[in-house]
């Protein structure tokens, strides 16, 4: 039972439940990144390099069966092997956007972290022994 009970203290406290709603976040948002460069900026970037589509450019390592066409998706499903340099390229593109966008975050969240006001110091609370002695002090002047 021991070990139950800490696993769910575990569990509940702030810092993992903070964690599982990040990582679902994430995990959404990099379907935002993923879409944006997929839909949005490699046809772009394809348009500006001559019209290439990067998910199209592969290296085909092996025999191409008859009737298969050439094809990145066709060729994978016909299990030719194919280097597919024109998905790293986008999934490299994909992950600096993705990267920069949280070098961004991070940034402006330390950015607020550090102009929040410090709490004034508490005062320190006199020893005894100099209230002992102004009490003597003040016997002494009267």
């Amino acid at each position: 039972m021991g070990m139950m009970q800490e696993f769910r203290e575990f569990a509940v406290k702030g810092n993992v439940i903070d964690l599982a709603v990040g990582v679902i976040i994430g995990g959404a948002f990099g379907k935002i990144v993923d879409s944006v460069v997929k839909d949005l900026i490699m046809p772009v970037v394809g348009m500006v390099f001559g019209k290439l589509d990067f998910s199209n450019l592969f290296v085909v390592l092996g025999d191409i069966p008859a009737g298969v066409p050439r094809t990145l998706t066709a060729l994978q499903e016909a299990g030719v092997p194919v280097f597919a340099y024109g998905n790293f390229i986008t999934v490299a593109v994909n992950f600096t956007i993705l990267a920069f966008i949280i070098f961004i975050m991070i940034k402006q969240i330390n950015r607020l972290k550090r102009q929040a006001p410090a709490a004034p110091p508490e005062p320190v609370a006199t020893p005894e022994e100099v209230l002992l002695l102004r009490e003597i002090r003040d016997q002494l002047r009267r």
